[in-house]
This record gives C-alpha cells, structure tokens and sequence, in this order.
C-alpha cells in the first residue's frame, strides 16, 4: 500500500486553514466575520490565511454589499474541494494504519 504521507497537502497544515476549508466544505459560502468567530482568529491572522488558499486557487473570494456595507463571502472551487478531500483521506489512511 502507498504511504498516504505523500498525500498530504502542505497548504492544510496550519489548524487555521484546516478550519477554513472544513467550514467552506459544508457551508456553501462563509462570510469573513463567520469564519473570524468561528476559528477565534484576529482579522489579519485570517486574512493571511484565506489568502494563501485564494492563490492556491481552492477557495473563491465573493465581494458584495448588504445595504452601504461591503460583505466579503468565501467559497470552496472544485480544485480546493478535491485537494481538501484527498489530504483528508490521506490522514485518514495515516490513522487506520498506525492503528493496526
């Protein structure tokens, strides 16, 4: 069997961009503000982070307004769904076979 190591996703070592993505996973889209409370991260932390994701290409930026006031939502692409899947299914693996 493959080691499922090589697998794994550089990207998505940090817990930050782990919540991200597991938020946009089963989210359709997660607003700025959402995702700041949820993974109790500063706003710039946050940003850092979600632009990493952005320039990886596996997540979409949606700017909007609601009334005078900018909202910002994210959303997972195709791209970031099966890389965030596959690093997944790599821990996983890693797991069911270091309990053996």
């Amino acid at each position: 069997m493959k080691n499922p190591i090589g697998q794994l996703q550089k990207v998505f070592d940090s817990r930050v961009r782990l919540g991200i993505m597991s938020a946009l996973l089963v989210n359709e889209q997660v607003s700025f503000n959402e995702l700041k409370e949820l993974i109790e991260v500063t706003d710039g932390n946050l940003a850092s982070h979600l632009k990493a994701l952005e320039e990886n290409g596996y997540i979409k930026v949606n700017k909007g307004f609601i009334g005078r006031k900018t909202n910002t939502t994210y959303s997972v692409t195709k791209a970031g769904d099966k890389a965030f899947r596959l690093h997944l299914d790599a821990l996983e693996q890693m797991i069911k076979q270091t309990n053996r």
